[in-house]
C-alpha cells in the first residue's frame, strides 16, 4: 500500500510539469509550422516576391503596348508604326527588309 501512495503521489507531483512541457511544445510546434509560424512566413515572402516579378512585367508588357498605341493615334501618327503595322496585318515585306522567321504557332503580336 505505501508503494501505491508514492506512485499516486509522484504521479501527482509530474503532471503540472508534463502539462506545462506539453502547452510549450504545441505553441513552439504552432511557431514553426503553423499557419502563421516561420514556414508560412517564409512561403508568403516567395510568393510575394513572384507576384511582384510578374507585376513588373506586366508593367513593363503594359508601357510596350502603350508606346506601339500612341504612335498610332491621329492626333500624331508615325509614319513607321503605320508602315509596321499595315507590313504586318498585309503579310508583306520590303526587299530591303530582313526577315526573321517564326517557328509555327508563335506570333509577334
Amino acid at each position: 500500500m505505501s508503494i501505491g501512495r508514492e506512485v499516486r503521489r509522484r504521479a501527482k507531483a509530474a503532471v503540472p510539469p508534463l502539462v506545462f512541457l506539453l502547452l510549450v511544445a504545441y505553441f513552439i510546434w504552432n511557431a514553426t509550422q503553423g499557419d502563421r509560424g516561420l514556414r508560412a512566413t517564409a512561403i508568403r515572402q516567395e510568393d510575394l516576391k513572384a507576384a511582384q516579378a510578374d507585376l513588373a512585367r506586366a508593367e513593363a508588357d503594359l508601357a510596350m503596348w502603350e508606346r506601339r498605341v500612341s504612335g498610332m493615334r491621329a492626333d500624331r501618327l508615325d509614319p513607321d508604326a503605320l508602315d509596321e503595322n499595315a507590313r504586318t496585318r498585309l503579310n508583306l515585306s520590303d526587299p530591303a527588309d530582313i526577315m526573321v522567321p517564326y517557328g509555327p504557332g508563335k506570333r509577334l503580336y
